[in-house]
Protein backbone atom coordinates (compact mmCIF):
# COMPACT_ATOMS: atom_id res chain seq x y z
CA UNK A 1 0.00 0.00 0.00
CA UNK A 2 1.35 3.33 -0.98
CA UNK A 3 1.94 5.73 1.99
CA UNK A 4 1.64 8.54 -0.07
CA UNK A 5 -1.88 7.92 -1.26
CA UNK A 6 -2.72 6.83 2.77
CA UNK A 7 -1.17 10.22 3.69
CA UNK A 8 -3.14 12.01 1.04
CA UNK A 9 -6.29 10.60 2.18
CA UNK A 10 -5.86 11.10 5.74
CA UNK A 11 -5.48 14.65 5.04
CA UNK A 12 -8.62 14.90 3.08
CA UNK A 13 -10.78 12.72 5.46
CA UNK A 14 -9.15 15.91 8.12
CA UNK A 15 -9.61 18.82 5.75
CA UNK A 16 -13.13 17.86 4.66
CA UNK A 17 -12.43 18.01 1.04
CA UNK A 18 -10.11 17.69 -1.67
CA UNK A 19 -9.29 21.47 -2.16
CA UNK A 20 -8.13 22.34 1.05
CA UNK A 21 -6.58 18.86 1.73
CA UNK A 22 -4.74 19.86 -1.94
CA UNK A 23 -3.71 22.95 -0.43
CA UNK A 24 -1.92 21.63 2.83
CA UNK A 25 0.14 19.03 0.90
CA UNK A 26 1.44 21.41 -1.66
CA UNK A 27 0.04 19.72 -4.87
CA UNK A 28 -2.56 19.83 -7.65
CA UNK A 29 -6.18 18.74 -6.81
CA UNK A 30 -6.11 16.06 -9.75
CA UNK A 31 -3.20 14.47 -8.28
CA UNK A 32 -5.14 14.17 -4.56
CA UNK A 33 -8.10 12.89 -6.91
CA UNK A 34 -5.53 10.46 -8.25
CA UNK A 35 -4.60 9.19 -5.29
CA UNK A 36 -7.55 8.83 -3.65
CA UNK A 37 -9.07 6.80 -6.55
CA UNK A 38 -5.45 4.70 -6.64
CA UNK A 39 -6.31 3.65 -2.62
CA UNK A 40 -10.11 2.86 -2.81
CA UNK A 41 -9.62 0.75 -5.93
CA UNK A 42 -6.83 -1.29 -4.04
CA UNK A 43 -8.90 -1.49 -1.03
CA UNK A 44 -12.33 -2.52 -2.24
CA UNK A 45 -14.18 0.11 -1.03
CA UNK A 46 -15.30 3.77 -1.25
CA UNK A 47 -13.57 5.68 1.45
CA UNK A 48 -15.06 9.10 0.82
CA UNK A 49 -18.22 10.44 -0.49
CA UNK A 50 -17.98 13.49 -2.65
CA UNK A 51 -20.26 16.10 -3.33
CA UNK A 52 -19.70 19.84 -4.43
CA UNK A 53 -19.47 20.75 -0.53
CA UNK A 54 -16.69 18.28 0.39
CA UNK A 55 -16.26 15.33 1.20
CA UNK A 56 -16.75 13.30 3.89
CA UNK A 57 -16.15 9.80 4.99
CA UNK A 58 -17.95 6.47 4.45
CA UNK A 59 -18.39 4.24 7.51
CA UNK A 60 -15.68 2.53 5.86
CA UNK A 61 -13.51 5.63 5.53
CA UNK A 62 -13.99 6.40 8.84
CA UNK A 63 -13.11 2.97 10.57
CA UNK A 64 -9.96 3.03 8.01
CA UNK A 65 -9.14 6.88 9.09
CA UNK A 66 -7.41 5.93 12.83
CA UNK A 67 -5.45 3.10 11.57
CA UNK A 68 -4.44 5.22 8.18
CA UNK A 69 -2.93 8.00 10.56
CA UNK A 70 -0.78 5.78 13.29
CA UNK A 71 0.46 4.20 10.19
CA UNK A 72 1.66 7.52 8.22
CA UNK A 73 3.02 8.83 11.70
CA UNK A 74 4.56 5.93 12.95
CA UNK A 75 6.68 5.89 9.32
CA UNK A 76 7.18 9.29 9.98
CA UNK A 77 9.18 8.08 13.29
CA UNK A 78 10.52 5.48 11.98
CA UNK A 79 12.32 7.23 8.90
CA UNK A 80 13.50 9.92 11.61
CA UNK A 81 15.10 7.40 13.12
CA UNK A 82 17.09 6.29 10.53
CA UNK A 83 17.92 9.93 9.34
CA UNK A 84 21.99 10.79 10.56
CA UNK A 85 21.67 12.26 14.10
CA UNK A 86 19.27 15.52 14.53
CA UNK A 87 18.99 15.75 10.62
CA UNK A 88 14.80 16.24 9.67
CA UNK A 89 13.09 16.15 6.78
CA UNK A 90 9.45 16.00 5.81
CA UNK A 91 7.01 18.89 5.78
CA UNK A 92 6.58 21.37 9.32
CA UNK A 93 3.52 24.05 8.96
CA UNK A 94 3.41 26.54 11.98
CA UNK A 95 1.27 29.14 12.84
CA UNK A 96 1.98 32.25 13.98
CA UNK A 97 0.84 35.50 15.12
CA UNK A 98 1.40 38.37 12.60
CA UNK A 99 1.23 40.97 14.74
CA UNK A 100 5.52 40.12 15.92
CA UNK A 101 5.81 36.89 14.47
CA UNK A 102 7.49 38.21 11.71
CA UNK A 103 10.52 40.24 13.97
CA UNK A 104 10.75 37.74 16.42
CA UNK A 105 9.50 34.12 15.73
CA UNK A 106 10.50 34.21 11.80
CA UNK A 107 14.12 34.46 12.11
CA UNK A 108 14.03 31.35 14.42
CA UNK A 109 11.97 29.66 12.02
CA UNK A 110 14.82 30.64 9.01
CA UNK A 111 17.21 29.21 11.68
CA UNK A 112 15.84 26.22 11.68
CA UNK A 113 15.61 25.71 8.17
CA UNK A 114 19.09 26.74 7.50
CA UNK A 115 20.33 23.91 9.82
CA UNK A 116 17.88 20.96 8.31
CA UNK A 117 18.37 21.46 4.47
CA UNK A 118 15.59 18.86 3.66
CA UNK A 119 12.94 20.05 5.75
CA UNK A 120 10.26 22.16 4.75
CA UNK A 121 8.37 24.61 6.74
CA UNK A 122 5.41 26.77 5.63
CA UNK A 123 4.71 29.15 7.76
CA UNK A 124 0.99 31.13 8.14
CA UNK A 125 1.45 34.72 9.95
CA UNK A 126 -1.86 35.53 11.14
CA UNK A 127 -3.55 36.95 14.39
CA UNK A 128 -6.60 35.17 13.80
CA UNK A 129 -7.96 32.45 15.68
CA UNK A 130 -6.46 29.27 13.62
CA UNK A 131 -8.02 26.07 14.22
CA UNK A 132 -4.82 23.67 14.20
CA UNK A 133 -6.38 20.56 13.79
CA UNK A 134 -8.87 21.23 11.40
CA UNK A 135 -6.52 23.39 9.18
CA UNK A 136 -3.52 20.55 9.56
CA UNK A 137 -0.71 22.69 11.25
CA UNK A 138 1.77 20.50 12.62
CA UNK A 139 1.89 23.30 15.73
CA UNK A 140 1.42 26.96 16.08
CA UNK A 141 2.59 29.68 18.67
CA UNK A 142 0.04 31.38 20.84
CA UNK A 143 1.40 34.89 22.73
CA UNK A 144 -0.20 35.35 25.97
CA UNK A 145 -2.26 33.10 28.57
CA UNK A 146 -2.91 29.69 27.45
CA UNK A 147 -7.09 29.35 27.18
CA UNK A 148 -7.97 26.06 28.23
CA UNK A 149 -8.09 23.26 25.08
CA UNK A 150 -7.21 20.03 24.27
CA UNK A 151 -4.44 21.28 22.46
CA UNK A 152 -0.98 20.17 24.49
CA UNK A 153 1.26 23.85 25.30
CA UNK A 154 5.10 24.52 25.96
CA UNK A 155 6.32 27.51 27.51
CA UNK A 156 8.97 28.99 24.77
CA UNK A 157 9.96 32.84 27.10
CA UNK A 158 8.48 35.04 28.87
CA UNK A 159 6.23 38.19 27.98
CA UNK A 160 5.44 41.14 29.32
CA UNK A 161 1.69 42.81 29.44
CA UNK A 162 1.09 46.55 30.27
CA UNK A 163 -1.96 48.81 30.20
CA UNK A 164 -1.40 52.00 28.13
CA UNK A 165 -2.84 54.62 26.78
CA UNK A 166 -1.60 58.20 25.25
CA UNK A 167 -1.21 61.43 27.43
CA UNK A 168 -4.10 62.71 25.52
CA UNK A 169 -6.36 60.58 25.96
CA UNK A 170 -5.48 60.80 30.06
CA UNK A 171 -5.44 64.59 29.99
CA UNK A 172 -9.39 64.02 28.43
CA UNK A 173 -10.66 61.14 30.68
CA UNK A 174 -7.85 60.88 33.40
CA UNK A 175 -5.98 57.29 34.26
CA UNK A 176 -7.84 54.51 36.52
CA UNK A 177 -6.12 53.46 39.24
CA UNK A 178 -8.07 50.49 40.24
CA UNK A 179 -9.34 47.78 37.80
CA UNK A 180 -13.10 48.60 38.55
CA UNK A 181 -12.53 51.90 37.38
CA UNK A 182 -11.97 50.68 34.12
CA UNK A 183 -15.92 50.53 33.29
CA UNK A 184 -15.72 54.15 32.68
CA UNK A 185 -13.21 54.12 30.16
CA UNK A 186 -13.36 53.37 26.22
CA UNK A 187 -11.24 50.45 25.36
CA UNK A 188 -9.12 49.35 21.70
CA UNK A 189 -9.01 45.50 21.75
CA UNK A 190 -9.87 42.95 19.45
CA UNK A 191 -12.76 41.53 20.51
CA UNK A 192 -14.96 40.80 23.68
CA UNK A 193 -12.09 39.97 25.62
CA UNK A 194 -11.36 39.77 29.80
CA UNK A 195 -8.86 41.54 30.92
CA UNK A 196 -7.00 39.82 34.45
CA UNK A 197 -5.13 42.27 36.76
CA UNK A 198 -3.37 41.30 40.13
CA UNK A 199 -4.28 42.95 43.01
CA UNK A 200 -2.01 42.01 45.51
CA UNK A 201 -1.98 37.92 45.49
CA UNK A 202 -6.12 38.25 44.17
CA UNK A 203 -6.58 38.19 40.23
CA UNK A 204 -9.47 40.52 39.28
CA UNK A 205 -11.12 40.30 35.52
CA UNK A 206 -12.75 43.16 33.90
CA UNK A 207 -14.70 43.15 31.07
CA UNK A 208 -13.88 46.15 28.89
CA UNK A 209 -15.85 47.57 26.53
CA UNK A 210 -14.68 50.41 23.63
CA UNK A 211 -15.75 51.42 20.12
CA UNK A 212 -12.67 50.51 18.21
CA UNK A 213 -11.76 46.58 17.81
CA UNK A 214 -8.89 45.31 15.52
CA UNK A 215 -7.47 41.87 15.09
CA UNK A 216 -4.24 42.80 14.75
CA UNK A 217 -1.70 43.58 17.73
CA UNK A 218 -0.05 46.91 15.77
CA UNK A 219 -3.41 47.95 15.02
CA UNK A 220 -4.33 48.13 18.54
CA UNK A 221 -1.60 50.77 19.28
CA UNK A 222 -1.79 52.97 16.31
CA UNK A 223 -5.32 53.38 17.83
CA UNK A 224 -4.11 53.34 21.39
CA UNK A 225 -1.73 56.40 20.27
CA UNK A 226 -4.29 58.32 18.51
CA UNK A 227 -5.89 58.33 21.52
CA UNK A 228 -9.31 56.17 21.17
CA UNK A 229 -9.16 54.56 24.75
CA UNK A 230 -6.62 52.33 26.90
CA UNK A 231 -5.09 49.30 26.01
CA UNK A 232 -4.04 46.23 26.89
CA UNK A 233 -1.02 44.76 24.75
CA UNK A 234 2.77 43.13 24.95
CA UNK A 235 5.69 45.15 26.17
CA UNK A 236 7.06 44.02 22.67
CA UNK A 237 4.75 45.71 20.98
CA UNK A 238 3.98 48.96 22.43
CA UNK A 239 7.95 49.72 23.31
CA UNK A 240 9.08 51.93 20.53
CA UNK A 241 5.52 54.08 21.35
CA UNK A 242 6.78 54.20 25.26
CA UNK A 243 10.03 55.02 24.47
CA UNK A 244 8.90 58.25 22.11
CA UNK A 245 5.98 58.88 25.38
CA UNK A 246 3.05 58.62 22.70
CA UNK A 247 2.12 55.88 25.63
CA UNK A 248 2.46 55.73 29.04
CA UNK A 249 1.81 52.34 31.19
CA UNK A 250 -0.87 53.12 33.61
CA UNK A 251 -2.50 51.54 36.86
CA UNK A 252 1.28 50.36 37.35
CA UNK A 253 -0.32 49.20 41.28
CA UNK A 254 -2.20 46.24 39.34
CA UNK A 255 -0.50 44.89 36.65
CA UNK A 256 -1.53 42.27 34.41
CA UNK A 257 -0.13 38.55 35.54
CA UNK A 258 2.94 37.15 34.15
CA UNK A 259 2.02 36.00 30.75
CA UNK A 260 4.11 33.76 28.20
CA UNK A 261 4.75 32.45 24.35
CA UNK A 262 3.86 28.78 23.82
CA UNK A 263 4.18 26.12 21.50
CA UNK A 264 1.02 24.83 21.19
CA UNK A 265 0.23 21.13 18.85
CA UNK A 266 -2.58 18.80 18.55
CA UNK A 267 -3.26 16.14 20.97
CA UNK A 268 -1.16 13.13 20.86
CA UNK A 269 1.56 10.69 22.59
CA UNK A 270 4.50 10.81 21.07
CA UNK A 271 5.38 14.84 19.36
CA UNK A 272 7.44 14.13 16.01
CA UNK A 273 11.02 15.33 16.02
CA UNK A 274 10.85 18.49 13.86
CA UNK A 275 8.09 19.57 16.98
CA UNK A 276 10.57 18.81 19.82
CA UNK A 277 13.04 20.62 17.90
CA UNK A 278 11.47 24.02 17.14
CA UNK A 279 10.22 23.98 20.81
CA UNK A 280 14.07 23.56 22.06
CA UNK A 281 15.04 26.39 19.49
CA UNK A 282 12.42 28.57 20.45
CA UNK A 283 13.15 27.92 24.35
CA UNK A 284 17.31 28.43 23.56
CA UNK A 285 16.04 31.99 22.09
CA UNK A 286 13.41 33.11 24.24
CA UNK A 287 13.33 30.90 27.42
CA UNK A 288 16.67 31.58 28.94
CA UNK A 289 16.90 35.32 28.79
CA UNK A 290 13.50 37.19 28.37
CA UNK A 291 13.31 38.48 24.57
CA UNK A 292 10.36 39.60 25.05
CA UNK A 293 10.44 41.83 28.15
CA UNK A 294 14.21 42.85 26.69
CA UNK A 295 11.77 43.72 23.61
CA UNK A 296 14.53 42.81 21.41
CA UNK A 297 13.87 40.15 18.18
CA UNK A 298 15.76 36.95 18.36
CA UNK A 299 19.03 36.74 16.94
CA UNK A 300 19.70 33.44 16.11
CA UNK A 301 23.49 32.36 16.93
CA UNK A 302 25.13 30.25 14.26
CA UNK A 303 24.64 26.45 14.61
Amino acid sequence: MDMEELQTFVEVADAGGISPAALRLGVAKSIVSRRLARLEAELGVQLLARSTRGAALTEAGATFRDSAARVCAEMEMAREAILPAGALRGRLRVAVPLSFGPTHFAPVLAEMARRHPQLQIQTCYSDRFVDLIAEGYDCGIRVGYLPDSNLIGKRIGPIEVSLVASPAYIAANGSPQRPEELVAHQAVMQSTETWQFLDGAKVVSVRPHGRFKADNGVALVAAAVAGLGVAYLPDCLTYDSIASGALVRIMTACPPPPAGAYLVRPPGQHPAQKIRVLSELLIQYFGKSPHFAGLQPAQPAEA
